[in-house]
Parts: C-alpha cells; structure tokens; sequence
C-alpha cells in the first residue's frame, strides 16, 4: 500500500490535500475549502479524477465544496454527521471505523474539540494522518464546541500515533502559533525550533506536514501538564493553556 499526497494553499490560510491510492489510481480530497483549488490542482496533477471526500469536520472552509465537487466529479462523499449542517453526506463515519481509498485503509479517529463531530483519518501502513482543525504544527484548534476534557482526549489520541507519523493539518498557523510557544516556554529547544519555522515562513515555505514526534517535543498544548504546575488533571492544564492562546496578542 502506498499513498501520494499533494498539497496546496488557498483560501486565506487553508491547505487542500490531494491523496492517491497508487495501486488504484483512486484519488480523495481531504475537506474542501476551495473546490476551484482543488479541481485546478487535480488538472495540475494530471491524476483528473476525484473519488472520494473525506470531510473532517462541518465548518465551511471544510466542506463547502462539497456540493460543487460532487456535481463536477460524481465523487462519494463520507464525513461525521455533523457535516450534514451543510451539505449531503453519502455515508457518515464515526471513530473506530474505517474507509478505503482504492487498496489503502483510513482508520477514523474521533477527535471532538473544535466541534463536537470531528474526526481524523489515519493510514498506518503510510505513516500519515489528516487532522482537520484538531491539532496543528505547535497550536490546537479553538474549542467552538467542545469542553477542554474532550479535546485533551482527542490530541492524547492524536499523540500516541507513531512519532514518525507525518501531520498534515489544515491551516497554516505555525509562526503566530510558535510565538505563543515562545510566551510559555523560552528554552532554548522550543527558540530554536521557532527560529527555524520562522525562516521557513520568511522563504515562503510551507511548515506542514509536522510529525507526531516534533508535536510531542513542542507543542505547548501536547506539554501542558508539565507547562502548567499546579494545574490538577491534564486536562485542567490543557484548559489554561488554552485560555492563555485564546487571550495571546503576540
């Protein structure tokens, strides 16, 4: 089993994900933020054909593509209920279970937080995981739904992926994320680990996809309870953390 992925910018700050199945020739998007992009880039790829949607979530630089997509395509289109606030699903996923594309397994992992349906998809054998607006390169998505104990168990489950996994989250947050970093955790680890996302930045490079393993060592929401003395459960840690982002102006 083998995987291709694609990755593109649009709209103001999202990433479009193109995956291939290569033993198929099966092609999915994960979410659509911008069918436009994305039909460019399957022209771009000469791959000119899209099976699959594999929504994450029901916000609309997730899924309001869908409805385009699948009129221009004919693609099915699978996701948590949640996106049927929106747009027509063809079959609704919850975690535990599992979707192929063409001979490749995606196991679905229920990452509820940033909304209460959210989910993730996971290849094990391809060592990638899509992780919507649960996680991101040293950042978490803001909890528009779900309580501080829900997305603390969705990034513990995120984070006990193998560390090589590679992270291919939704946004590109990672410099305003970094700099949060720096305001709870000055060491010169987590500087330098800063100071290269922010040349990257300066070059116009992409810092996603990031790794289990680097979420682990940096990420100050994956760090909270050893951040946060004092704070009780991890989770409580989590929730200040959090609130501190949510008030960060740097």
């Amino acid at each position: 089993m083998a995987v291709t992925v694609r990755q593109f910018p649009c709209l103001q700050d999202n990433y479009g994900f193109l995956v291939r199945d290569e033993a198929t020739g099966r092609v999915a998007t994960v979410d659509t933020p911008d069918a436009d992009a994305i039909l460019r880039d399957l022209a771009e790829s000469g791959w000119d054909r899209l099976d699959l949607i594999l929504n994450t979530h029901w916000h609309p630089d997730h899924a309001g593509g869908n409805a385009r997509l699948k009129e221009e395509t004919g693609c099915e289109i699978v996701g948590p209920q949640e996106v049927t606030r929106i747009a027509p699903l063809d079959r609704v996923l919850s975690g535990g279970e599992t979707v192929m594309l063409g001979e490749t397994p995606l196991q679905v992992i229920a990452t509820p937080g940033h909304t209460l349906g959210h989910i993730a998809y996971w290849s094990a054998a391809d060592g990638v995981a899509f992780v919507g607006d649960t996680l991101f390169a040293l950042g978490c998505g803001r909890l528009f739904e779900g309580t501080p104990e829900q997305m603390w168990t969705s990034l513990s489950a995120l984070a006990a992926l193998p560390p090589q996994t590679r992270v291919y989250c939704a946004h590109e947050y990672t410099a305003s994320n970094a700099r949060f970093a720096l305001s709870v955790d000055a060491s010169p680890d987590v500087a330098a680990h800063a100071d290269a996302i922010f040349a990257a930045r300066e070059r116009g490079e992409p810092t996603v996809p990031t790794t289990i393993g680097a979420e682990l060592a940096f990420n100050p929401f994956l760090r909270a309870p050893v951040l946060v003395e004092g704070a009780g459960t991890p989770a409580e840690a989590f929730a200040r953390v959090r609130a501190a982002k949510d008030a960060f102006r740097g």
